[in-house]
């Protein structure tokens, strides 16, 4: 009977489940077989001793003796003997290559002379034998005694006894045998080798056999991974390939391994770069942890079929959570992962992940399915799909599918903050068209599912653009210098809410601008015009007749963006800068045109801020184009390394100033034409005042401030301040404060820090003032063990005011193995900004969900 393997497989990528490894579509792969590339022996290195040369033949075999060329065979030597070389070097002369049947049938051994060389027909390439003494006779046999030495081509065969056999190309060794190619080293007491063909055995092995390992992800660099063991006996296959006896492999060091698998017999195939255990068992610090009767593992890091290692946490959502992922390596460019999970609070989930690639496309299907939930008694699911296509080269298409079966479906099933937040779940469907380098088309469907977990706060379902077309060209190159750009679109606005209006609005917006600048100035002006077009859908029943259906708006905007660049040399702390002062004004003007009866379909307002400053609009999509005559003055000073360009120092102070009240804001008229306050419109005539600090106070050092005051009513609306001290990998604490007038007053103290030993800890604690609580706390505590760590770490973070979710992560992570456990680290990394993974690049998200 036949076991499928407990444990294969190095998986890794940025995808979500199974941190799986990219998918990779190769002509060849996809083709099915391909012809194994050819191995050319590299050139023999040159012998410690002289070599006298004789006609070359298939395989030559070079004889090097540290002694006089007329010592008598067998004559052993003092290894003081001073080394002579022949009088004049012996040229090789051709001869063609003798396959291995042709070899001539030796009647008579015939002695060996010191200076003579033999030749033997097996294998290509140069082999050169020396040592302290040899002997033995032509075209039969060498024994090489002190220090001896096999070269061919990179293969080095070292013992203190070899004995070489010219007709069979086996090598014999005995004493302190060392078998090097490249990067690859074996150790024992003797050995017995075809050279060749590379076949035979060594006994009672040390072994350190190197690949490199290609990027996983964009943007790595290969590196280097090495496995290595100790066996009782270890056979040569063929090249590349290895069967082991009571052996151990591992990616530790080979004397003393924290970590191993342990088999009864072990294949490596460094080929197709997988290992076979049979009857083997992984220890981790001498304590057994799975059995392997029979199983595949990855020796360099590529994907293999199989069970992967158990996922495994607790929360207080889900009580104990057990997953148990199957990988199946389907092809090279298609796989899937089936992950049965368990859960002591709500019973038995099947999921699954399924990616697929090729040439001009890529996607990803997932699903999850629990037939009952043990806590509310329903049936929960999800399902998701994600594909991305080139039609043609210059039409882009994708989905993005999401959808489960309820709304409380994230805060009961997952542990993380990001996920148990999601409130609308994304369906939409589009196409791009990029045929030309100066205009470009796309076609949209995109719609939601909204999750309303807290009935007393609900959530409202955005509209749905049923379709959304859009027309987008620009054209920088005109006469005069004149540039021309043109925004436009159409689209039809539905919502699942019968009390809500549905819309179709058609938009167009041309501008043109002519920009001119110099080496220390710019200026800017632009004229543009903003039509728009609303066809809407109300019930005249229940809709009071003073709101109209058909709507067109005319905007025209002028602007005018201006700055000047200063420059000086200057000298603060002891030390020399450039230092700018750019001083800037942006005047906006844009007419007033009514749109209190235009539902809000997808418009809301812009967040306060220094980009906003400069934008000719306060509101985001189209349902509102602000009225505006206003001059925006600003003012940026940058400290500047003049060594290296980098920016050491950066202030920012800016202000807009309205000669007119705010006349358009997010206000609307209800089906009675009564009037829906969503914003205070602004009759003063000066803005808040914003003022930004970003400072490199020293190579490990830097800190940023953002302040927006408000000088009507003498206080500040929002302060923002952040320290952060990073001297190195793996070291870094951070200090933030966050402040809005009336919504929020947090502290953040969040690090990572190495705390001696190989141990690392890492937290972040996030306390509202405020509402004077913990909204958010992670703590963890990381090992290093060189080729192991293991990660423990607590999650706490509030989902509603009366509500939270606690979950606990354990992770234990075998380099370029497999990662046992649940996995932190992508909360971690979101969380603690400077965290470095302690184990990279060595190491690889390889089994377990992160």
């Amino acid at each position: 009977m036949r076991l499928i393997p407990l444990l294969l497989c190095c998986i890794s990528a940025p995808v979500a489940a199974a941190g799986m490894a990219p998918l990779v579509v190769s002509p060849e792969l996809v083709r099915g077989a391909g012809a194994k590339a050819a191995v050319k022996e590299a050139p023999a290195v040159a012998p410690k001793a002289p070599v006298v040369e004789a006609p070359a033949d298939a395989r030559e075999v070079r004889r090097v003796e540290a002694g006089t060329p007329a010592a008598p065979p067998g004559a052993a030597l003092p290894a003081s003997a001073p080394v002579q070389p022949p009088a004049a070097p012996v040229r090789p002369a051709a001869a063609a290559p003798l396959p291995a049947s042709a070899a001539p049938a030796v009647a008579s051994p015939t002695p060996v002379r010191p200076d003579a060389t033999t030749q033997a027909p097996a294998a290509t390439g140069t082999t050169e034998v020396s040592a302290l003494r040899i002997s033995g006779t032509r075209a039969v046999e060498l024994v090489a005694d002190g220090d001896a030495e096999l070269q061919r081509g990179e293969m080095m065969l070292t013992a203190d006894r070899l004995v070489y056999r010219e007709p069979s190309d086996e090598a014999l060794a005995e004493g302190n045998v060392r078998l090097r190619q490249g990067n690859d080293e074996i150790s024992g007491p003797s050995a017995s080798l075809v050279v060749g063909d590379r076949v035979g055995a060594f006994q009672s092995p040390r072994y350190s056999i190197t690949r490199t390992r290609e990027p996983l992800e964009e943007g790595d660099e290969p590196r280097q991974v090495t496995g290595g063991g100790q066996a009782d006996v270890l056979y040569f296959e063929g090249e590349n390939q290895y069967r082991a006896q009571n052996s151990t492999w591992s990616t530790c060091r080979v004397e003393d391994p924290d970590w191993y698998i342990k088999a009864r017999e072990l294949t490596l195939d460094y080929d197709r770069e997988v290992g076979v255990a049979k009857g083997g068992t992984v220890v981790f610090m001498d304590v057994p942890l799975f059995w392997l009767p029979w199983a595949e593992f990855p020796l360099v890091g590529q994907r293999q079929s199989g069970l992967l290692p158990p996922t495994f946490g607790s929360s207080n959502k889900t009580g104990f959570d057990l997953t148990t992922p199957y990988y199946w390596n389907i092809a090279p460019n298609y796989d899937a992962t089936l992950s049965p999970r368990w859960m002591s609070r709500r019973g038995l989930q099947l999921g699954g992940e399924f990616r697929y690639m090729g040439e001009s496309y890529r996607g990803e299907v997932r699903g999850e399915y629990l037939a009952r939930d043990n806590v509310s008694g329903e049936q929960r699911t999800l399902g998701s799909l994600q594909h991305q296509q080139w039609i043609t080269p210059t039409l882009y298409g994708s989905l993005d599918l999401n959808a489960v079966s309820d709304d409380e479906y994230f805060e009961d099933m997952s542990s993380r903050v990001s996920v148990a937040s999601k409130v609308n779940l994304l369906r939409e469907g589009q196409l791009i068209y990029a045929g030309s380098p100066w205009w470009q088309a796309s076609a949209l469907v995109q719609s939601y599912q909204t999750l309303s977990p807290d009935p007393d706060n609900p959530v409202v379902t955005p509209y749905r653009r049923l379709p959304q077309l859009k027309l987008n060209a620009s054209r920088p190159d005109l006469m005069g210098g004149a540039a021309f750009d043109l925004s436009s679109e159409y689209v039809r606005f539905e919502h699942p809410l019968d009390s809500r209006p549905d819309a179709t609005r058609t938009t167009a917006y041309p501008q043109v601008s002519l920009p001119v600048q110099g080496a220390g100035y710019f200026v800017t002006p632009k004229l543009g015009l903003h039509h728009t077009r609303y066809d809407i859908d109300r019930d005249r029943q229940q809709t009071s007749p003073a709101l109209r259906n058909s709507i067109s708006r005319s905007v025209p905007i002028f602007s005018i963006d201006s700055g000047l660049i200063f420059e000086r040399e200057a000298s603060y702390f002891g030390r020399n800068f450039v230092q700018t002062l750019e001083p800037r004004l942006y005047y906006l003007n844009a007419a007033y045109r009514r749109q209190d009866d235009i539902p809000l379909f997808d418009t809301t307002r812009y967040d306060f801020g220094f980009a906003q400053l400069f934008a000719e609009n306060l509101y985001t999509g189209g349902d509102r184009i602000a009225d505006a005559n206003q001059l925006t003055a600003a003012v940026t000073s940058r400290l500047i390394d003049p060594e290296s360009g980098a920016e050491r120092m950066r202030v920012l102070l800016g202000q807009r100033y309205y000669f007119e009240d705010q006349r358009v804001s997010l206000n609307y008229l209800d089906n009675n034409g009564n009037v829906v306050n969503v914003e205070t419109p602004r009759t003063s005539r000066r803005a808040d005042i914003l003022a930004g600090v970003g400072a490199r106070l020293s190579e490990d050092t830097s800190f940023e401030s953002l302040w927006q005051y408000n000088p009507r009513d003498y206080w500040t609306e929002r302060f923002n301040a952040t320290f952060r001290y990073q001297p190195g990998f793996a070291r870094a604490l951070n200090l933030s404060y966050r402040y809005a007038k009336d919504i929020l007053r947090d502290v953040d103290v969040s690090g990572q820090w190495p705390l001696g030993g190989g141990w690392y800890g890492v937290t972040r604690l996030t306390h509202s003032l405020k509402d004077k609580r913990l909204t958010e706390a992670i703590g963890g505590i990381e090992y290093d063990g060189g080729c192991w760590v293991v990660r423990v770490a607590m999650h706490r973070f509030a989902t509603s005011a009366d509500d939270v979710t606690k979950a606990f992560f354990v992770q234990l992570e075998l380099n370029d193995l497999a990662s046992i456990g649940s996995s932190p680290v992508s909360l971690i990394k979101r969380s603690v900004p400077g965290y470095g993974k302690i184990n990279e690049p060595g190491s690889d998200r390889v089994f377990g969900l992160e």
